[in-house]
């Protein structure tokens, strides 16, 4: 029987049944790397959908920032739901990493924020990896970095089984030694408790449900699931698999050689640095890393605990760390694949990742604050990334020169399910740019389309912004110090039709669905370099892709190298467009996609008011009025609004103080 089997009422049309056939014969050839060359609004997700479906492959699914990946994980929840599909993000909503700058003498150490839900839906990732053969990962460069040792992960589980015997006093122990909390008091993730002959235990990984063990004497008489919020019974077990809080957690035995190893490491490091008279280094260091060595023998983990990733794991210096390849290459072998979306723009960012951390390690192992197999807690090197897993597909609709270079198949979807063409691309001389785009966003405005304007500086937007307000436009500039957060209201406002024309730099091309945009203007397009590039300007123009009257506007003095390549290639498309319309008997629809307005409903605002309000309220009802948040806190994830659900996970902690 499939494992994977997609959910959805539309069926491959267009380029789509094509692209599905050569790619799967590809992948199915045991060919390495494939390229998917979608346009804009051809349904390339669902193509990839399709293609986990007929390979019935596990399946890693990248891309180079959190906003994209929360947007396929949603899509992919919803094309399979019968199926383990996870979400692997950075578990931080805040994160400095740790630096020293020797011109100041300024140590600025590591200060994070850890989002409880994505460090949850990680935990979800690794653990549904080692139990199920049907699993689709979306996720973030995060999916790059160091991770413990899947073999470690999967061996620190306790197995529990109803008719056996265990000693309670060491199934209790062996929970603390995986990183679980008894909390009596209040039950959360990571915790248990323990009532007579009866322990509950709230998985790290867990979304909702706890696991009850009911003993009698030291044999299991009953193992069930449970509402941790509600503490409703779901559903009897005959057995259950309990992993551990950390993927860094090892084996006491395991602990103990590590913490050898990192000794011997120290004192060989403090006589380099006292044979070379740096005192301070040699203090400093040692200060630390013997605080360090103490918690991880009191309680097998420490701050930054990490940094010492190579030694608990084993690795040689300089070895390929571990990370979430592993996890799929110990569970599947050769029969996974990785999806790279956004591929022009993912794999030079993964590229980018090894450099940059190693130089800020570099600083602080030489001036004593980090020893030098600190270094080994890094990113894949893109070599070891690209030649890690069995099967790649990249796809884009700009392929770089990796991607087209060394794919053995290169599989193009220009026709739209939709009938939509790439809109018409217009040059127009950029003496009077200013004004002749006024004239025509009075047009696109009078018919109910949005525009999105992009220049080369930061200045002239800001400009361009003030002076089209004072011409009576409704126009916002979204810029590079804008948090996600102000950048999707930005965006909601455009679509709901707050204001009309949103200017920026190059913040408007990968990754906006807005079916709303009739008109796209380029100015200075003959300005060639990275914001005016084949690739950046192909980008660019199709954010107007999703609209009936979509159009492009490049204003130029001359065409260059890059904006005759686009114009070209925009025309090809639309000729074989308008081809398969005709011969189809296709009549173009409009995009339409809901808009999220995020709003909250009246009781999420009666809760929080009664938050406020907490501090004379008696125990029981904050008690009760904590479960109430927590329940819309993970209600909010459930929908990936982690910014409200990081805002409600904030009140909890404050009621749980009081």
């Amino acid at each position: 029987m499939a494992k994977f089997k997609l959910n959805s009422s539309y069926t491959p049309s267009g380029d789509q049944p094509e692209a599905i056939d050569k790619l799967v014969k590809s992948i199915n050839s045991n060919n390495r790397y494939q390229t998917l060359l979608g346009v804009t609004g051809s349904g390339k997700t669902f193509t990839m959908a399709n293609i986990i479906q007929k390979t019935q492959l596990p399946t890693l699914i990248m891309t180079h920032n959190k906003t994209l990946a929360a947007q396929l994980y949603s899509e992919f929840k919803g094309f399979f739901p019968n199926n383990h599909v996870e979400y692997f993000i950075s578990y931080y909503d805040y994160y400095q990493p740790e630096a020293y700058l020797p011109r100041q003498d300024l140590y600025i150490e590591k200060d994070s924020s850890i989002n409880e839900e994505l460090e949850r839906l990680r935990l979800s990732a690794t653990a549904s990896l080692l139990s199920f053969d049907d699993v689709i990962v979306v996720a973030s460069v995060s999916a790059n970095y160091g991770l413990g040792s899947p073999q470690d992960y999967k061996s620190i589980v306790q197995k529990l089984e109803v008719g056996r015997e265990y000693s309670q006093r060491e199934l209790l122990l062996k929970l603390v030694d995986m990183g679980y909390k008894r909390n009596d008091a209040y039950f959360d993730r990571g915790d248990f408790r323990v009532s007579g002959e009866v322990i509950d235990i709230y998985p790290a990984y867990s979304e909702e449900e706890a696991i009850r063990v009911e003993f009698f004497g030291d044999e299991v008489e009953a193992i069930y699931s449970f509402n941790a919020l509600t503490n409703q019974k779901i559903k009897d077990l005959k057995n259950v698999t309990i992993y551990s809080t950390n993927p860094f957690i090892v084996e006491k035995d395991k602990l103990a050689r590590a913490i050898k190893s990192i000794e011997e490491e120290l004192a060989s490091r403090l006589d380099f640095f006292k044979k070379e008279g740096k005192m301070v280094e040699y203090n400093r260091l040692k200060q630390r890393t013997e605080f360090d060595l103490e918690m991880l023998e009191t309680t097998g983990t420490c701050k930054g605990v990490e940094n010492y990733a190579r030694h608990l794991t084993g690795k040689k210096p300089g070895e390929t760390p571990y990370s979430m390849l592993d996890y799929f290459e110990m569970m599947y072998g050769k029969d996974y694949l990785v999806i790279v979306d956004e591929s022009h723009v993912s794999l030079p960012q993964f590229r980018g990742m090894y450099a940059g951390d190693r130089s800020r390690k570099e600083v602080l192992v030489e001036h004593g604050f980090r020893l030098p197999s600190a270094l080994d807690n890094r990113p894949l090197k893109f070599e070891e990334y690209i030649n890690k897993a069995p099967k790649y597909l990249f796809v884009s609709a700009t392929p770089g020169e990796f991607e087209i270079k060394n794919s053995k198949v290169i599989a193009q979807q220009v026709v739209r399910p939709t009938g939509l063409i790439d809109p018409e691309i217009e040059v127009v001389d950029s003496n009077n740019q200013v004004a002749h785009l006024y004239d025509e966003i009075k047009k696109v405005v009078k018919r109910g389309d949005r525009v999105l304007v992009t220049t080369l500086t930061k200045k002239m937007a800001e400009e361009l912004t003030k002076f089209y307000n004072d011409m009576g436009l409704k126009v916002k500039y979204m810029h590079s110090d804008l948090d996600a957060i102000e950048r999707n209201q930005i965006i909601r406002g455009l679509r709901s039709g707050e204001f009309d024309v949103l200017v920026g730099i190059n913040l408007l091309r990968e990754g906006l669905d807005l079916p709303e945009v009739g008109l796209v203007a380029i100015l200075d397009a003959d300005k060639e370099g990275f914001l005016r590039s084949t690739t950046s300007l192909i980008q660019t123009a199709g954010r107007a892709a999703r609209n009936l009257n979509g159009k492009v506007l490049m204003y130029a003095k001359k065409i260059t190298k890059s904006m005759q390549e686009t114009i070209d290639i925009t025309n090809e498309r639309r000729k074989k467009q308008l081809e398969y319309n005709r011969r189809h008997n296709i009549t173009p629809k409009a995009v339409k996609r809901e808009l999220d307005t995020n709003l909250k409903s009246e009781d999420d605002a009666k809760i929080l008011e009664k938050a406020k309000s907490a501090q004379k309220m008696p125990k029981a009802e904050r008690q009760k009025l904590i479960k109430e948040l927590k329940a819309k806190m993970l209600e909010a994830a459930k929908k990936l609004e982690f910014e409200e659900a990081a805002r409600l996970r904030d009140e909890i902690a404050k009621l749980k103080k009081l």
